[in-house]
């Protein structure tokens, strides 16, 4: 949101739906920001947001918010019956700029600060999980929004004839897009909520829908270090483009959950190790296929596994990290309990030489091999194990 107050001197933006405030009882004393309290240093605000009295932008705000400024941030939380404390904590949470005590603030700032605080009113949520909540919806969205206008908007608002300005094609496409792209929004998010939800409570054990044991894997391009020394900016972010694009299709499309991209690295998680094996393998051989690609490296570990926000937390997700870093080029290594996992569940033999006794190799989907002992760096010594698509043999 963009703000211009001439009465009070401040002007920030920030995300769509939400506030920033500033605090204060009664008028009286001195006011506290949102994203700050009395406690918190002024340094540790966030002042990053630009002032602007850009007609358009103003018009695009109300387009999208679909209100008008009405209230400054006290206002806002005194409208809603919630502390100025707690509503600098939910909107701090959620990201959105200090804005001194400009009137910036829409109905819509305040029902999100009603229904957070009635949640926690009515015992449903904690103090501290609806703050978590908020934080985990505006970081989610934030970027969210962030890549719609960089990629999405840009392209699209290309002027359609000579002589026309793209400020003069954004507001009658996002006029237009707005509503098709909330409905979308909320689609995805109600699906995936409900595939998430499914998978926790198709788990026997408490304990474990909150620490839950899962295969967690990651996939590293080899060399990328060398690859931004020698690729121009476009060339590398295409080809990181690639990457992503081809690890978030491949997890998806075998059961797997990606959970975040750092540019040359990818992580994802899979509730059984077979799910987690043929991800990584399909991973390695689409690469090998594409020759404008690097080589790649995957290490997986199963084991349990702590979910905050939509990542994952833990020993096991450390270990497979380690396990990337020293697997060769093009190769999967695995941690024993994977190895034990894919054993136990008969997706890998337990023993190579039974396998080769039974008829036909006994129909295994992957081979294990262990590879040397060797330290890892705050782990401990670990015995890896290469992981390989098995090869079955053709009687005769």
């Amino acid at each position: 949101m963009t703000v211009d107050d001439s009465a009070s001197g401040a002007s920030a933006s920030h995300g769509s739906g939400g506030g920033a405030g500033s605090g204060g009882s009664g008028g009286s004393g001195p006011a506290t920001p949102i994203g700050r309290d009395q406690h918190t240093p002024h340094h540790e605000v966030d002042h990053t947001a630009q002032p602007t009295a850009d007609p358009l932008a103003i018009r695009l705000e109300q387009l999208i918010l679909g209100a008008e400024r009405r209230y400054t941030p006290f206002q806002a939380a005194r409208s809603a019956g919630v502390s100025m404390e707690l509503a600098s904590r939910f909107w701090r949470a959620m990201g959105f700029a200090d804005i001194g005590q400009a009137k910036a603030l829409t109905e819509a700032d305040v029902l999100a600060l009603r229904r957070l605080a009635g949640l926690v009113e009515a015992g449903l949520l904690s103090e501290p999980m609806a703050v978590q909540v908020a934080r985990s919806t505006g970081q989610t969205t934030a970027r969210l929004a962030e890549w719609q206008i960089d990629s999405f908007l840009e392209g699209l608002t290309e002027p359609p004839e000579p002589g026309m300005t793209r400020t003069e094609v954004t507001y009658p496409l996002v006029e237009l897009l707005l509503p098709e792209l909330e409905e979308f929004l909320v689609y995805v998010w109600r699906r995936q909520l409900a595939a998430a939800t499914g998978r926790v409570v198709q788990v026997a054990d408490d304990e474990e829908m909150v620490d839950r044991r899962l295969a967690v894997g990651f996939a590293d391009l080899v060399g990328f270090t060398r690859l931004t020394r020698r690729l121009e900016e476009e060339e590398l972010g295409e080809l990181v483009e690639a990457f992503e694009t081809t690890a978030a299709d491949l997890v998806a499309a075998h059961g797997g959950r990606l959970i975040k991209t750092l540019g040359d690295e990818v992580l994802y998680c899979a509730d059984d190790a077979a799910t987690a094996a043929e991800i990584a393998l399909r991973l390695i051989e689409t690469m090998e296929a594409d020759p404008q690609m690097p080589e790649l490296r995957v290490g997986i570990a199963f084991g349990t596994v702590t979910t905050r926000m939509g990542d994952v937390f833990g020993t096991t997700v450390n270990l497979a990290s380690r396990l990337t870093s020293i697997a060769p080029k093009d190769a999967v290594l695995v941690d024993g309990a994977m190895a034990q996992e894919l054993g136990r569940t008969g997706a890998a033999p337990v023993s190579e030489k039974e396998a080769e006794a039974e008829e036909g190799g006994g129909g295994y989907r992957f081979a294990l091999q262990p590879m040397w002992q060797r330290p890892v760096r705050g782990l401990g010594v670990v015995e890896p194990w290469s992981l390989t698509r098995r090869k079955l043999k053709i009687p005769g």
